[in-house]
C-alpha cells in the first residue's frame, strides 16, 4: 500500500506543525541575512593584463610588450578571444575565456604565463598587473573632501594616508580611489653641461639613485645570546641626505648629487583633476570586492565615514556626491511592496470566489508557508535579494495558492456529500493527490530548466529558476500536508454545496460557458484570431537583454584628440558641465579628468589608466518625482553636448564607468 502523506498529516498533525515551524523560522532568520543587490553575482571569466612603461611610444609598446603578452597567453586553453589596446605609456590586454571556465583558475594561469616572460619584457616597465575583470565592478559611491583652510596637496595626503586606510578595513571594500589632487614627488633636474664635463650620463645617475633607494635583506648575526636579522637600508630619510648622496664617476672619484643638478621635494605634475559643479575638488570613490553585496558595503562605508568624521580636522568635511545604494534600496522596497500587495489581492480574490472565511484562511496560510522557507534556500545557495529573485517571488504569488485551492474545493465537494470534515479531508486528498502533484511538477518542469541556461543570460536567470522552483515545491508540500490537515479540523460538518446557493457570479459564468459550448466555431475563430493578432504585435516590442534602469546617475564620457593637454580637457569639461547644469533635472555633476576609469562591463578590461585627454562626468539627477526619466534626459542632452567643439562625447551604459552600448572595431 502506497504512503499517503495527506492522510498521515491529518492523523498526525503535530509533526507537520513542527516541520513548518522549523521551515518558517529558518526562512525568517535567513531573510535579514540575505544581501540586497540590483542583480545576481555574475562570474564572467575575463582577465586583464596591464603594463605601464612611462614615456614609451605605442608602436614600441606594441612590439616589445603587447605582442609578447599575447603570445604568452595564446597557448592557454578555453580562450574565446584576446583584445589589446595600446596608448602612450600603457598596454592593456584582455583575455576573454569561454563561459563556464573557472575564473580563479584562469586568472592564475594568466598570471603564471606572464611571470614566465617577465625577463623578456623591458626592464624599465612597472610590474605587470594581472587581475580578473569584475562584472559588478565600478564605483558604488563617491565623497568629496571639502576644506576652507587646507590645500589640494594636503587633502590628497589626507585621503591617501588616513581616509583610505580606515575605509579599506571595512568588509567588502576592495579599493579607495582618489579623484583629483596631486601626489608627492622628489624631482632631480640634472644639468646636461655638468654631466658632460664629468663624463657621466643621466641614465648612469638614474641607475645609481635607483640602487641607493632600496632596502635589502642582509642575512643574520648573533648579538649576545640571540640571533637577529640584518637589513641593508639604502633610502634617504631627508632631502638633504639625498642631495649629499655620493655619485660614482666613470673615470673615478665621487661627487654629491646636488652638484649634478637641482634636487627639490614637491609634488608631481598634475595628470588628473576633479571638479564638482565646475569647482575644483578632491574626491574619492569606493569600489567593492568580488562576491560582496552592494547595499551592505555601502551602508558599512556610510557608518565608517560617520565615525571617521569625528577624528578628522574640524575644517574638513566629507560630502556624499552620489551612491548607487539609494536606487537599489528604492527598487527593493518597491518590489517588496508589490509582493505584499500581490499577496493581499490574491487573498481578496480567493475570498470573492470561495465566499467562506475558513476556506480563505486555509488558502491564505499557503502563501507565507510557501514563500518564507524559500528565503532559507536562497541563503543556502548564496543568492541575494535582487531583481531576479524578487521577480520570481512576485510571479509565483498567484501560483502558490493554486494547489491549496484545488485541495479545498475537492474537500468542500466531499463535505457537500454529507461526510464529516475529517472524513472528507481524508477522501478528497487521496482522490486528487496525483493531479495536484502533476500540476506542480508541470510548473517546475517549465521553470527549473531556466536555472541551467548557458551563457551570461543563464547566470542572470539561474536565481530566478531556483527561486520559482523552490517556492512552488514548498507550495506542493503545504497543499499535501497543511491544507488537508487544517480543513479536517476547521471545516464544519455540514453541507457546503454551492449548487444550492443563489450565486450571481457562478450563474453568469455558467451562462457564458453554455453559450461557448453551443457556439464552438465562433469561440475557436476568436481564439485563433487573438493568437495571430498577438503574434503580429511581436515586431513592435523592443528587444534587449535587460532594460535600462533609471538609476538617477548618468555617466558622460569625454575624449579629446591624442596629444591634448590637461588644461584643454579641463576647458572642454567645464563647457559640458555648464550645459548639463542648465538642465532642470540635474542635481550635481562630478567631473574627473585623466583619472583612472574602472569598468564594470564584462570583457571590457579591468581598470584602464586613461590619459589626460579623457574625462568622465557623473551626472546626479534629482529624485524621480521631480524630473523626467533618465533615458529621456540623455536623449535631450545628447544633441546639446555636440556644441562642445573638438571632443567626442557619449553617454555610457550601465553603472559608473559603464561601457558604450555598441563598439565598432575595424580590423584587417
Amino acid at each position: 500500500m502506497s504512503f499517503n502523506i495527506s492522510a498521515w498529516s491529518i492523523k498526525q498533525p503535530v509533526p507537520t506543525i513542527v516541520l513548518f515551524l522549523i521551515l518558517t523560522i529558518g526562512g525568517l532568520v535567513s531573510f535579514p541575512v540575505l544581501g540586497i543587490d540590483d542583480s545576481p553575482n555574475i562570474d564572467v571569466p575575463s582577465v586583464s593584463i596591464s603594463v605601464i612603461q612611462p614615456g614609451a611610444d605605442p608602436a614600441e609598446l606594441e612590439s616589445q610588450v603587447t605582442k609578447k603578452v599575447e603570445d604568452a597567453v595564446a597557448g592557454l586553453g578555453n580562450i574565446d578571444h584576446i583584445i589589446s589596446t595600446v596608448n602612450d605609456g600603457s598596454s592593456n590586454t584582455t583575455v576573454n575565456f569561454l563561459l563556464g571556465t573557472n575564473s580563479d583558475r584562469a586568472t592564475n594561469d594568466v598570471r603564471n604565463a606572464i611571470a614566465q616572460i617577465r625577463q623578456n619584457l623591458p626592464q624599465d616597465i612597472n610590474d605587470p598587473v594581472v587581475k580578473r575583470v569584475e562584472f559588478a565592478g565600478g564605483s558604488i559611491m563617491s565623497y568629496a573632501v571639502v576644506s576652507d583652510r587646507q590645500t589640494v596637496e594636503q587633502l590628497s595626503e589626507l585621503i591617501d594616508q588616513n581616509i583610505s586606510r580606515v575605509l579599506l578595513s571595512v568588509k567588502g571594500v576592495a579599493q579607495v580611489q582618489r579623484i583629483g589632487g596631486r601626489d608627492r614627488d622628489i624631482r632631480v633636474d640634472l644639468n646636461p653641461e655638468q654631466l658632460q664635463s664629468l663624463g657621466i650620463t643621466a641614465t648612469q645617475v638614474n641607475d645609481q639613485i635607483r640602487n641607493f633607494n632600496i632596502n635589502l635583506p642582509g642575512g643574520r648575526t648573533e648579538i649576545g645570546n640571540s640571533e637577529q636579522t640584518v637589513r641593508t637600508i639604502g633610502s634617504a630619510k631627508t632631502i638633504e641626505q639625498l642631495k649629499a648622496y655620493q655619485i660614482t664617476l666613470p673615470k673615478g672619484g665621487f661627487v654629491p648629487l646636488s652638484s649634478l643638478g637641482k634636487v627639490d621635494a614637491g609634488y608631481a605634475e598634475a595628470r588628473q583633476a576633479a571638479r564638482l559643479n565646475n569647482k575644483p575638488v578632491v574626491a574619492f570613490s569606493i569600489l567593492r570586492s568580488t562576491g560582496s553585496t552592494l547595499v551592505t558595503v555601502e551602508e558599512a562605508v556610510r557608518e565608517a565615514v560617520k565615525k571617521m568624521e569625528k577624528t578628522l580636522p574640524t575644517d574638513v568635511k566629507l560630502e556624499l556626491i552620489y551612491t548607487l545604494g539609494d536606487h537599489i534600496r528604492d527598487s527593493y522596497e518597491a518590489s517588496v511592496d508589490a509582493l505584499i500587495l500581490g499577496a493581499a489581492l490574491a487573498i481578496i480574490t480567493i475570498f470573492i470566489f470561495l465566499r467562506d472565511w475558513r476556506a480563505t484562511l486555509i488558502a491564505a496560510v499557503a502563501l507565507p508557508l510557501s514563500a518564507i522557507p524559500t528565503f532559507a534556500v536562497l541563503r543556502m545557495v548564496g543568492y541575494t535579494l535582487n531583481s531576479m529573485t524578487l521577480l520570481a517571488l512576485s510571479l509565483v504569488v498567484g501560483i502558490l495558492v493554486d494547489d491549496a485551492i484545488v485541495e479545498i474545493e475537492n474537500i468542500e465537494r466531499h463535505v457537500g456529500m454529507g461526510k464529516t470534515a475529517y472524513q472528507a479531508a481524508l477522501d478528497a486528498s487521496a482522490e486528487i493527490g496525483l493531479a495536484v502533484v502533476a500540476t506542480t511538477m508541470t510548473i517546475v518542469s517549465v521553470f527549473a530548466p531556466v536555472a541551467f541556461m548557458p551563457g551570461i543570460p543563464g547566470q542572470f536567470f539561474r536565481p530566478f529558476g531556483v527561486t520559482v522552483s523552490a517556492s512552488v515545491l514548498f507550495s506542493l508540500l503545504v497543499a499535501r500536508t497543511v491544507t488537508p490537515m487544517m480543513a479536517a479540523y476547521m471545516f464544519k460538518d455540514q453541507a457546503h454545496d454551492r449548487e444550492l446557493k443563489k450565486d450571481q457570479l457562478s450563474y453568469q459564468y455558467r451562462r457564458l460557458l453554455t453559450w461557448a459550448l453551443k457556439h464552438r466555431a465562433i469561440v475557436l475563430i476568436l481564439g485563433v484570431a487573438l493568437f495571430f493578432g498577438s503574434v503580429q504585435l511581436i515586431p513592435f516590442i523592443p528587444t534587449g537583454f535587460i532594460d535600462r534602469d533609471d538609476t538617477g546617475l548618468s555617466t558622460v564620457s569625454i575624449e579629446l584628440p591624442p596629444g591634448s593637454t590637461l588644461s584643454q580637457t579641463d576647458l572642454a569639461v567645464q563647457q559640458a558641465t555648464k550645459l548639463l547644469l542648465a538642465h532642470p533635472a540635474v542635481d550635481s555633476v562630478l567631473e574627473t579628468e585623466g583619472a583612472p576609469t574602472v569598468s564594470g562591463g564584462a570583457g571590457g578590461g579591468g581598470g584602464r589608466a586613461s590619459g589626460v585627454n579623457t574625462a568622465s562626468l557623473y551626472v546626479k539627477l534629482k529624485p524621480a518625482n521631480q524630473r523626467i526619466g533618465q533615458q529621456r534626459f540623455e536623449e535631450e542632452m545628447r544633441p546639446k553636448l555636440t556644441d562642445v567643439p573638438g571632443v567626442r562625447l557619449s553617454f555610457a551604459q550601465g553603472r559608473v564607468g559603464g561601457r558604450k552600448q555598441m563598439s565598432i572595431v575595424l580590423k584587417s
